[in-house]
C-alpha cells in the first residue's frame, strides 16, 4: 500500500511538514517575534541534525519501532556505508534536512528511543563496575559470599568457591613473579569470577529490579547463616 504523502509547503526550497517543529517556528516568526524565532529555529535545526547523527548508532530494535519515512531510513543506511570524512559530513547534513520534515510526535519518539538506549548503556556500565567491586570483596573476605548469595541466590556456590580459591593461589604466584621483575597478567580464574558475577547481576527476563541493590548490599552485613569458609569447602 502506498504511503500517504505528508502535507506541507515549501519555504526557500525547503519542505516544511504541517505540524512539524519547523512549521511551528515559522508561524511564530510570522506573528512578529522574528529575532527570537530565527535563533530558536537555528538551534532546533542543529538539534535535529544531532538527533539524526545519533540515529546512526541506534539499535535496530529501537529504530524499527520508530516507523521513520523510508527516505530517512535509506539516508541513514547510506551514511553507515560512507567512509570518506567529507562525504559522511554531507550525508549527515542531508539527514538533518530530512529530520526537519518530521512532525513533532516523531521527533519526540526519536528522542525517547535515544534516551532509552543511553539509559541501557549507563545501566550496563554500572553492572560492570559492580562486578569488579564484588570480585575484589569476594577475594578479600570469605564472609562476602553471604552478601553475594542475597543478590544472586541462583549462583553455583561450589563453582564460585573453587574459582576464588584458585584466584587466590594465582595471585600469590603472580606476586612472586612481580617481585622477580616478570610480566604479570590476571589469571583465568580471576577473569572467570568476573564473568560469573556479571551474569549474576544481569536483570531477569521479566524486567524486575533484581541485582539493583548489589552495591548497597556489598557494604552491609548479612543476616543469613554464614557460608562455610573456603578452606573447609
Amino acid at each position: 500500500m502506498a504511503r500517504k504523502p505528508t502535507k506541507g509547503y515549501y519555504v526557500k526550497g525547503h519542505f516544511v511538514a504541517e505540524g512539524s517543529e519547523l512549521d511551528h517556528e515559522l508561524k511564530r516568526e510570522l506573528k512578529g517575534d522574528t529575532e527570537t524565532s530565527r535563533t530558536d529555529l537555528k538551534k532546533h535545526s542543529e538539534h535535529l541534525q544531532q538527533l539524526g547523527e545519533q540515529l546512526l548508532s541506534l539499535r535496530s530494535g529501537l529504530l524499527d519501532r520508530l516507523a521513520l519515512p523510508s527516505g530517512l531510513l535509506d539516508a541513514l543506511a547510506a551514511a553507515q556505508r560512507i567512509t570518506d570524512f567529507e562525504g559522511r559530513r554531507r550525508q549527515i547534513q542531508y539527514i538533518g534536512k530530512l529530520m526537519r520534515r518530521l512532525d513533532s510526535a516523531t521527533v519526540q519518539a526519536v528522542e525517547q528511543a535515544l534516551a532509552e538506549q543511553h539509559h541501557g548503556s549507563a545501566a550496563d556500565t554500572l553492572r560492570l563496575h559492580q562486578a569488579e567491586l564484588w570480585r575484589t570483596r569476594l577475594l578479600a573476605d570469605d564472609e562476602a559470599l553471604n552478601a553475594w548469595l542475597q543478590i544472586a541466590p541462583q549462583t553455583d556456590l561450589q563453582h564460585l568457591r573453587t574459582l576464588i580459591r584458585q584466584a587466590r593461589k594465582d595471585a600469590q604466584a603472580q606476586a612472586g613473579a612481580e617481585r622477580s621483575g616478570q610480566a604479570v597478567r590476571h589469571s583465568k580464574s580471576f577473569r572467570e569470577i568476573y564473568q560469573l558475577l556479571r551474569a549474576g547481576l544481569e536483570p531477569p527476563e521479566d524486567g524486575s529490579a533484581a541485582g539493583s541493590d548489589a552495591q548497597a548490599l556489598a557494604h552491609r552485613s548479612s543476616s543469613t547463616p554464614p557460608a562455610q569458609p573456603l578452606e573447609a569447602a
